[in-house]
């Protein structure tokens, strides 16, 4: 497998430091959208999808104000889309077959419809909250207009079964994908939330989500993170005991496993240059297609 770091839309809530906590950077906060493109050996494979096309042409309807105008402020940039980002890449979008879902909340599945035909797999418990619709929460949140399209639905149960994957329980295989592919569960954020590991070339990288928000939060001594993270984290959990405790038990892990285990969240922006910096892209992609120096991808 190979993977890409994709950006799908920055957000830029007001407080900059008190949000982000980056030194010497003047201007609004700057949260990325961290998603991956995995390249496998018959197909693509998104994680997460950030924004969409239609976030980015028609906002109001599909998103929160309170999220869209105050907490925030996505710079929304067709460009910066999933699809338009594979196209870039040279890919074809219909080769994504799969969509990998940490969480539905808006800025992790917008692009949902712009990838149909595509499966999407998350934990059962996380579709049934979003559904449900049951508190004013859900519904900032869970956008039904992003994923009211979406038939293609793979569900796995939250607890009960599963393996066990560096002390994480009810870890689960994914259907029809490689076994290099997991869902770990970490609730808290959302009662459905998971982190997506993958293997690649002997070495686990592990997709946190919003499990954390802020590298410092997984520190092993002077443990920190920025105010306005810390207030948008209470703000958005669903379980504040589950959620401490998987941060702490993917503290453990950072500590215990650095030389197996690279961890990373969805929003750091530190963590996505870090990332993006070490991927490296050979020229020789199964799946990328032949662009003549003139030639643009199509858009669909």
């Amino acid at each position: 497998m190979r993977i890409h770091h994709l950006n799908c839309t920055t957000m830029c809530p007001p407080g900059r430091r008190m949000m982000d906590g980056r030194k010497g950077v003047s201007g609004p906060a700057a949260l990325v959208c961290h998603c991956l493109l995995v390249e496998t050996d018959k197909s693509l494979v998104l994680v997460d999808t950030g924004f969409g096309l239609n976030d980015v042409r028609d906002p109001r309807p599909r998103l929160s104000r309170l999220f869209l105008d105050v907490l925030c402020r996505p710079q929304l940039h067709e460009e910066m889309t999933a699809i338009r980002q594979i196209e870039r890449l040279g890919f074809k979008p219909s080769d994504v077959t799969d969509i990998l879902l940490t969480h539905l909340d808006f800025d992790h599945a917008g692009g949902l419809d712009d990838f149909p035909w595509a499966r999407v797999h998350l934990l059962d418990a996380e579709y049934q909250a979003a559904v449900a619709q049951e508190t004013a929460l859900d519904r900032r949140r869970f956008r039904p207009r992003q994923w009211m399209h979406q038939t293609n639905w793979v569900t796995y149960p939250t607890i009960r079964g599963g393996d066990r994957w560096y002390g994480f329980e009810c870890v689960r295989e994914l259907s029809g994908l490689p076994p290099e592919l997991l869902f770990v569960p970490l609730q808290g954020h959302t009662l459905g939330h998971a982190g997506i590991a993958l293997n690649v070339s002997g070495r686990w990288l592990l997709h946190a989500g919003d499990a954390y928000f802020h590298h410092g939060e997984m520190a092993p001594a002077r443990r920190r993170c920025p105010p306005g993270l810390r207030f948008y984290q209470t703000l958005m959990q669903k379980d504040a005991r589950l959620r401490r405790y998987n941060q702490e038990r993917l503290r453990g892990l950072a500590m215990r496993h650095r030389s197996e285990v690279t961890l990373f969240c969805a929003h750091d922006a530190e963590e996505f240059e870090r990332m993006e910096e070490q991927e490296k892209v050979p020229a020789n992609f199964p799946l990328r297609m032949p662009l003549a120096e003139s030639e643009t991808p199509l858009h669909v």
